[in-house]
């Protein structure tokens, strides 16, 4: 046995895998002094940078955040006007219409009252027109009949005041009998 061992003590030693233990305690001690160093000098430099990016995250999440409020606070507002100014149009709409229907019973009242005017003046006119005929037809008519009558009678009835009266009657009866049919 003891020759198994010596031999597993000649193979340990000559496995190239596992170094000597000075080898190994050497290299732990400047793993340490190594890992030190680093923990002393770069390692805070790396956590500060960190914290700084970790900062600038959260801040900028913070003001996206903000940002995002503010956008939504920007659309209720323009929402709201946007009803209001709906609202004020249909309003305004409203009066407009109210307005429009105002001003054309107006007008339509205008019309009817201009309407009834022209109609009037026309009516007037007419009377007045059929006035003046009249008369002039009485005159033309008693100056034929006259001279109709003088060439009956042979003599002048040229007498304007018995011509004016002797006429007038006849028209006066003509007149009458007219009446009396209608």
């Amino acid at each position: 046995m003891s020759q198994l061992l010596t031999i597993a003590a000649e193979a340990e030693m000559e496995n190239p895998l596992v170094p000597p233990v000075p080898e190994l305690v050497i290299g732990l001690i400047a793993f340490l002094i190594v890992f030190g160093f680093l923990a002393k000098k770069l390692l805070p430099n790396i956590n500060k940078v960190l914290e700084e990016r970790r900062e600038a995250i959260e801040g900028g999440i913070e003001k996206a955040d903000a940002a995002q409020t503010e956008a939504q606070s920007v659309l209720e507002q323009y929402k709201a006007q946007l009803a209001e100014a709906r609202h004020e149009a249909a309003r305004l709409r409203q009066e407009a219409q109210e307005q429009g229907a105002v001003i054309l019973q107006e007008m339509r009242a205008e019309g009817q009252r201009q309407r009834e005017e022209i109609i009037a003046a026309g009516h007037a006119q007419i009377e007045a027109d059929r006035k003046t005929a009249a008369s002039a037809l009485r005159q033309d008519v008693g100056k034929l009949a006259t001279d109709l009558a003088g060439k009956l009678v042979g003599e002048s009835l040229e007498d304007y005041a018995r011509q004016s009266g002797t006429v007038d009657r006849f028209l006066d009866e003509l007149e009458a009998k007219a009446e009396a049919v209608r």
